[in-house]
């Protein structure tokens, strides 16, 4: 398999991707640049501005800056890697790129998209600094795994010309779009992809997921002619694992060269990650026992299929070799996404859906962007792993915005505004410290406004399962630490909290 094929061209044309938004395309239009064939040239072809050229190119500037475009993906996702080909721009192509990406949320066709790509307040992030070019090249330049994106804004340094754009990803579906019925378990636009397979000489697997019946033979997965023992496969893992009730295996535009038969075996490996190592050890099930095909048609398998119980992973198996155009599992979501838990339902969320939950557990935005970043987590750890390297970057700045965030013990009111969750939290942690006498609670607010007047900031403790007693003791005997001791144990209690709430969102 080539380094693309585990992964979607989330702005992909056949997936509704578009150039929305260019400062400049004086020589060439935005839009080819998402154009699905190759780019191609045309020598002595001219229009009226120039020398035609199959991408998307901008006039020379002559002004210190950059010239931009914003694509909205087709599907919403992780991006794992950018391919910027300049393919027949060789005295006018870009010294430099950057990409840079936001999370508009779920709402497709966006309300005010070009509004809101425009404004201030859009938080853009930066998924590949500025990288050298080569002209009439294909540049690839990995993407750090950060969060979903739904744009992506394609800067290039200065000026001039690029063929294609192909930004490769995992596809994160919303958890809002996904109901409780019978959908394709399988299908790109749910987060199906190919992860592994015997042959792809003619054509790629991951074409068999794609929207829509196939236009063409060279719309589907075809291998070369088998001439030893064997059989071909290919396997898919499930955008969500699911309990599969009607299988497709379409033929179409393949007559002389479809597979004789085929047959279906499922497993369940959930966590692996990248998986492919781990599949061969997994408990493969058969779904399907081998059945023959014929050319040309799609076939529906459903009172066939056995019982196998939930699933992450398919493999198809074809005997021996040939073409299939589509392969379509149908089946329910083992977990119907709105009650999706964990770190499952954690990886969902939209990005801006992700942000407040982090920040109901730690109010400072700066180190909810640093946990992002390492967004899809492969498990609890992971997560907790990535706060603790998040709070390392944080400044003194940073850590009084948490501490405002929180209401002093005894108080239902944080100098920073909460959200509901964030304070149903709060009032749970302090719960015990309320329960004080009348006595104590009035000397642990006297104490309260002493400990802020000394060392400007609110008096910060992981209350959770301590008396108002224990907590006045606490607070008297950090009033007699210098400026700095104390605010590294605020820190440290305030990691306390941060663990707790995260295991609170990890069990909601």
């Amino acid at each position: 398999m080539n380094e693309f094929t585990q992964f979607v061209d989330l702005a992909s044309q056949r997936l509704g991707g578009c150039v929305v938004l260019a400062n400049d395309e004086f020589f060439g239009a935005k839009e080819n640049l998402l154009k699905q064939g190759k780019p191609i040239f045309v020598e002595g072809k001219y229009t009226d501005r120039g020398h035609w050229m199959d991408g998307w190119e901008t006039r020379r500037r002559r002004t210190p800056g950059y010239d931009w475009c914003i694509v909205r993906l087709g599907l919403p996702g992780i991006l794992r890697r950018a391919v910027v080909d300049t393919s027949f721009f060789t005295g006018n192509y870009p010294a430099r790129f950057a990409l840079e990406g936001c999370d508009l949320g779920d709402s497709a066709p966006y309300k005010d998209e070009t509004k809101k790509l425009r404004a201030a307040a859009t938080q853009w992030e930066e998924i590949v600094p500025e990288t050298a070019l080569e002209g009439d090249s294909q540049n690839s330049a990995a993407v750090a795994p950060a969060g979903r994106f739904t744009h992506v804004r394609f800067k290039i340094y200065p000026d001039g010309g690029v063929a294609r754009l192909r930004l490769y990803g995992e596809v994160v579906p919303s958890v809002t779009g996904i109901a409780k019925r019978e959908l394709d378990l399988a299908a790109v636009e749910n987060g199906g992809r190919v992860i592994s397979t015997s042959d792809q000489f003619y054509s790629e697997p991951l074409n068999m997921l794609m929207p829509g019946r196939s236009k063409s033979m060279s719309d589907g997965w075809e291998t070369r002619r088998r001439r030893g023992p064997g059989h071909d496969w290919a396997i898919v893992k499930l955008g969500m694992p699911g309990t599969i009730h009607r299988v497709e295996v379409d033929t179409a535009h393949f007559k002389g060269n479809f597979p004789d038969s085929c047959s279906i075996e499922v497993c369940d490996a959930e966590g692996a990650s990248l998986e492919i190592s781990r599949l061969g050890e997994a408990n493969w099930r058969e779904l399907l026992a081998q059945v023959p095909l014929k050319a040309n048609r799609s076939h529906t398998f459903r009172r066939q299929l056995h019982e196998v119980g939930a699933a992450t992973h398919v493999r198809l198996n074809i005997y021996p070799d040939g073409g299939v155009s589509r392969f379509r599992v149908f089946g329910r979501a083992a977990q119907a996404a709105d009650r999706l838990t964990g770190i499952a339902r954690l990886n969902y969320l939209s990005r801006r859906q992700a942000a407040e939950a982090l920040y109901d557990c730690c109010g400072s935005k700066k180190w909810v962007e640093q946990v992002l970043a390492h967004r899809p987590f492969a498990d609890d750890s992971a997560l907790l792993d990535s706060a603790e390297e998040a709070f390392a970057s944080l400044g003194r700045k940073d850590w009084l915005a948490i501490f405002r965030s929180h209401p002093p013990i005894g108080a239902k009111k944080a100098a920073a505004k909460q959200t509901a969750t964030a304070r149903d939290w709060s009032a749970s942690e302090q719960a015990l410290a309320q329960q004080g006498s009348a006595d104590t609670l009035a000397v642990l607010g006297a104490a309260n406004e002493a400990y802020e007047a000394t060392f400007g900031h609110v008096f910060l403790i992981c209350a959770t399962g301590k008396s108002s007693e224990q907590i006045l003791s606490s607070l008297q005997q950090r009033l007699g630490h210098d400026a700095e001791t104390e605010m590294r144990i605020a820190g440290d209690e305030q990691r306390k909290i941060t663990r707790l709430r995260l295991e609170k969102l990890l069990g909601a």
